[in-house]
């Protein structure tokens, strides 16, 4: 059997509807503890060690996708890892925005910072691991309404949607802006490395959508529009990953821009 040669255009291409060379497998992530059984070999925790560690990282991270066929790495830095008091997405706690008063002291400003401290030096590294072939799938993680839940609180929003709709129109406004320079800080340095931007935003369940669907289309679509556009400057197909029962929100997200789907979800 010959040696497998990876080539990103197969993902590329099935991303914009075009028929590709063969058919490409994809996975939204395999997380570390996974990989680490497979190799049987511990390294997850050199992505917080040194620059060395951290190259050290993505060669075995990178490796092991190459290893087994893929023609992609799926990676991205996730926001949620730059969130001053975050946690609220796990229901660990109330997120830290409750009110306006909270809303506008929130360090909004810095939080582009400190994102790319983190993402430089990890897409650096990726781009000096890649394998011939390969591209990323990924970039910016966490979506829309996972960043919402994140700061407020998934109960929290619902209140907040009814007892102060300026303040919810506000917040999803500000995480567009948000989510818009740090897809421009990430594009800008390290387009190249990407076969297809993702963004991963769950909206729905077994059943339907987390919130109404014309809430999610009022807030939620308007700021992926806006992102498909700069992905789209880019010369990149757009792939949305959500998991759960959003069918109807599907004709809005296709006419924002998005240029393909993925679930983890079989029960839809």
């Amino acid at each position: 059997m010959s040696e497998f040669e990876p080539d990103y255009r197969n993902v590329e291409a099935a991303a914009r509807n075009q028929r590709p060379r063969r058919l490409p497998i994809y996975e939204h992530l395999i997380n570390v503890e996974s990989i680490e059984k497979l190799l049987d070999r511990r390294f997850g925790d050199l992505l917080a060690g040194d620059a060395a560690d951290v190259q050290e990282y993505f060669d075995i991270f990178c490796g092991f996708w190459r290893e087994m066929t893929y023609d992609t790495v799926s990676f991205e830095v996730h926001t949620l890892e730059v969130l001053p008091g975050g946690g609220a997405l796990l229901g660990e706690q109330d997120g830290p925005i409750q009110n306006h008063s909270d809303f506008e002291r929130y360090p909004w400003d810095d939080l582009p910072r400190r994102f790319m401290e983190i993402a430089v030096p990890r897409f650096e590294a990726l781009r000096r691991s890649l394998p011939p072939g390969m591209k990323i799938v990924g970039g910016v993680g966490n979506g829309l309404f996972e960043v919402s839940e994140d700061l407020v609180g998934f109960e929290k929003l619902c209140y907040m949607l009814a007892d102060d709709p300026k303040l919810f129109a506000a917040l999803y406004k500000q995480i567009g802006d948000l989510l818009a320079m740090l897809w421009k800080g990430v594009l800008e340095r390290f387009a190249d490395l990407f076969a297809i931007c993702r963004i991963g935003d769950d909206m729905g369940f077994k059943t339907a959508t987390l919130m109404a669907p014309p809430t999610l289309i009022e807030h939620v679509v308007p700021q992926y529009a806006r992102l498909a556009e700069q992905i789209h400057e880019a010369g990149r197909p757009f792939l949305l990953h959500s998991c759960g029962r959003i069918f109807d929100l599907m004709e809005p997200l296709i006419a924002a821009g998005i240029d393909a789907k993925h679930s983890n979800e079989d029960a839809i």
